[in-house]
């Protein structure tokens, strides 16, 4: 038989199968709904893994892999007190130390939350946060400007005031875009925008107390200017956070080690800090996701296997329905292996529509928990591809046994049976 004749035989076949289908509505549909619940559920937790996963990357990725991070433990009342008896908190003389001490260490920045009650232009108001910042820190966190420039070491050293906006902040003090040069009031000092960052990708992941793309609605200003004319509590430590970059090649589980050792002196043995290793978390979120995409794997494999003993059983009903049919065809000169394809084809055509509509499935609910919970999904080409795939091995897997069955039907029994 030509190639062409042999394609014309698949497409009546898959023709005959959807026939089929339409004949038997019902049975249909409750044979679809194991593929369409397993797959559909297997697509949007994938989804919404996937989201997860590449907000959790980028967190990390915007912390700096080859980065230390110190963070100051918040403490009120006579905890605070007891704590200051032996520690002044994280300061500037901390990172100098490090700086110093540490040969590691080749870049750093700091940075200190300003508490702010008022946030206006001429233009608009904000209910942005305001933090202060050292120069390096917009490198150090792999922020992009869209207009202007970051404030120098210089407006640093003489407590110039000046600011850079992040995207929303900017919005909403200078609706018509008109940031760069313009002034804003923090509290009761005027400052000059400088600089807006770029709008970045949206996310909403958190991770050791850092927001994903919680930068567009900050203002940033000189660390100095805000230590020397801003206002912070009695006790109140004089960094929040500090960031070292680790030289290229250095361990930085170990380099944490020696930093720990450096401040554990310099605090007095005072646990009023705590250094996060973005590589560590990197690891610890690269096996999380590994046991999640293993728990997936297994759940999408019962789920599909009870889709495929649907598909099987519904294939074996259809060989006693149609036995006379199957009988007539022998008698007509149908050969064996034309019976088996074509059983092996409807079944396949079954799974694979209830793969298909699986999958539109698994997107909607995906983007329905977006919406409701406001976590992040990401689509993954290769998992709808595999889905499918799955659908397709599963159709021929648990259509073969009925085929062959119907197959081996004698003709002259099929016709008395019928």
């Amino acid at each position: 038989m030509s190639q062409q004749g042999k394609l014309t035989l698949y497409f009546e076949g898959i023709k005959q199968a959807f026939d089929e289908m339409r004949h038997h509505k019902l049975r249909t549909a409750l044979t679809l709904l194991g593929m369409i619940f397993g797959v559909g559920a297997v697509i949007a937790m994938l989804s919404v893994g996937e989201g997860a996963e590449r907000e959790a990357l980028k967190m990390i990725e915007s912390m700096g892999v080859n980065n230390l991070v110190v963070n100051a433990r918040p403490a009120d009342g006579e905890a605070l007190k007891s704590v200051r008896e032996h520690s002044i908190g994280l300061s500037l003389r901390d990172v100098q130390s490090a700086n110093e001490t540490l040969p590691f260490v080749e870049n750093w920045s700091a940075e200190k939350q300003v508490k702010t009650f008022s946030l206006f232009s001429t233009e608009g108001r904000s209910d942005a946060s305001v933090k202060g910042v050292t120069a390096n820190y917009f490198a150090l966190s792999a922020f992009a400007l869209d207009d202007g420039q970051a404030f120098s070491d210089s407006d640093n050293a003489h407590y110039r005031q000046v600011a850079v906006l992040g995207s929303e902040a900017a919005r909403s003090l200078f609706p018509q875009g008109n940031a760069v040069g313009n002034i804003i009031k923090v509290n009761h000092q005027w400052f000059t925008v400088v600089g807006v960052l770029s709008q970045g990708e949206v996310g909403n992941s958190k991770i050791q107390g850092v927001k994903l793309g919680g930068e567009r609605n900050q203002v940033f200003i000189p660390l100095a200017t805000a230590l020397k004319k801003m206002n912070f509590k009695p006790l109140e430590a004089e960094l929040d956070s500090f960031k070292l970059a680790l030289s290229a090649g250095v361990e930085p589980t170990l380099a944490a080690k020696s930093l720990r050792h450096l401040l554990n002196r310099r605090h007095g043995g005072e646990k009023d800090y705590e250094i996060v290793v973005p590589a560590d978390l990197l690891a610890q979120h690269q096996k999380t996701q590994q046991i999640f995409n293993i728990v997936m794997a297994c759940v999408a494999g019962i789920s599909l296997l009870v889709g495929g003993i649907g598909i099987m059983n519904i294939m074996l009903a259809t060989i006693l329905e149609r036995t006379g049919e199957i009988g007539l065809l022998r008698a007509l000169g149908a050969r064996r292996k034309d019976i088996a394809r074509q059983f092996l084809i409807e079944s396949i055509a079954i799974s694979a529509t209830g793969g298909l509509i699986g999958i539109l499935v698994g997107l909607l609910l995906a983007v329905i928990i977006s919406t409701a919970a406001g976590w992040p999904v990401a689509w993954s080409p290769f998992a709808i591809i595999l889905a499918l795939g799955v659908c397709m091995t599963i159709g021929v897997g648990f259509g073969l046994y009925p085929a062959k069955k119907a197959a081996r039907l004698d003709p002259i029994v099929a016709l008395q049976r019928d």
